[in-house]
């Protein structure tokens, strides 16, 4: 099956390749506005259908869509990505001490038929000094993160803990994720399709 990633995140491209899917990468050219009203996981949810409906429509009905949106949500407010060095310290600042959520909706489309999930986990940060969170945003890494971190890179040194998913704070929750695909006739467990590369 002709599977398409609708995400330029290389977290998820590994993700995807680290189950066996073979994929090519189309990256969604929409607008993702944040509508406040809505819950994390409700609004995750609809960014990543409207991810998935925009490149379908150029991919065509055949090809599996998979996308998929994350953000973190601390105290009542969604955190996005960081719009500059300044923002990304006051988050941090906020999630410091702290335990947050995380949310990543995913969106499985192909042609008319359509699913979508999401995952919620809790991750909780040691307390920072001003210095260590300076030091973590001059590296760069926080800028293209939800909440300001990668918990995948440096931003490992700042978790103390974590309930749920790691994978869905990676911004893909594969086990929930690997559900859903066998309703699109995609079981990545079976022997035949173990030692399936990404395709480039």
């Amino acid at each position: 099956m002709d599977i398409v990633l609708a995400s330029a995140s290389p977290r998820r491209r590994e993700l995807l390749a680290q189950i066996g899917l073979s994929f090519r990468v189309v990256t969604p050219d929409i607008d993702e506005h944040m509508d406040r009203t809505l819950t994390p996981a409700k609004l995750v949810e609809t960014i990543s259908a409207e991810k998935a409906r925009a490149v379908a429509g150029r991919v065509g009905p055949q090809p599996l869509v998979i996308a998929a949106d994350t953000v973190v949500a601390w105290n009542g407010e969604i955190l996005g990505k960081p719009a500059d060095e300044a923002q990304a310290v006051a988050m941090l600042t906020h999630l410091s001490g702290q335990t947050h959520q995380v949310y990543t909706g995913f969106t499985l489309c192909q042609g008319a038929r359509a699913v979508t999930r999401s995952e919620c986990s809790l991750v909780t940060f040691r307390t920072l000094t001003a210095a260590e969170i300076a030091a973590y945003v001059a590296t760069g890494e926080p800028m293209d993160k939800a909440g300001a971190y990668g918990i995948q890179g440096l931003g490992s040194l700042l978790v103390e803990g974590i309930q749920g998913d790691y994978f869905n704070v990676m911004g893909l929750p594969v086990c929930l994720l690997g559900q859903a695909l066998q309703d699109f006739g995609i079981f990545p467990l079976r022997p035949e399709q173990k030692g399936i590369t990404q395709q480039q």
